[in-house]
């Protein structure tokens, strides 16, 4: 066997290091992010029970197709990459899932919450039952490993 160069194994102990660094790096960062998102949870309680307090019950909205139909065109653009990444086998495919199902309970969130009583509701609430079976499947999608199947 050979005995390596200087240069070599100086630049395999750099390397080394360097990974070592950047894995510390990405451990702090990892915590930094966590600390992060427990004050997010934190301030985001009292700044619901304001919004609460102080946001009118009714308004009148510009825009609300166009609101509308960019809630359920992102939800099939998330049905569709989800479809394409898992047909695929790439991993990606459980992150589009976790947000797809994420847009489609926000979706039947606002279909119940802005419905007006009587037919309104009653068809909000039917397109939250199917809303709901879109995110159960895209949440089962999200937290199964599908490549240990055959």
């Amino acid at each position: 066997m050979k005995k390596q160069s200087y240069e070599k194994q100086l630049a395999g102990w750099t390397l080394l290091l360097l990974g070592i660094a950047v894995g510390a790096v990405a451990v702090a960062l990892k915590r930094w992010t966590l600390v992060f998102l427990g004050a997010a949870t934190v301030l985001l309680v009292p700044w619901t029970v304001v919004l609460g307090l102080t946001l009118p019950a009714d308004t009148e909205v510009r825009h609300w197709s166009l609101a509308w139909t960019g809630l359920d065109v992102l939800m099939a653009a998330g049905c569709a990459a989800t479809l394409l990444l898992g047909l695929r086998g790439r991993p990606a495919a459980r992150l589009t899932a976790s947000a797809t199902a994420a847009v489609a309970v926000l979706d039947a969130w606002f279909d119940i919450t802005t419905a007006q009583a009587g037919s309104g509701l009653t068809q909000a609430l039917a397109c939250a039952v199917g809303e709901a079976a879109l995110a159960c499947v895209c949440v089962f999608l999200a937290v199964t490993d599908r490549r240990s199947r055959t």
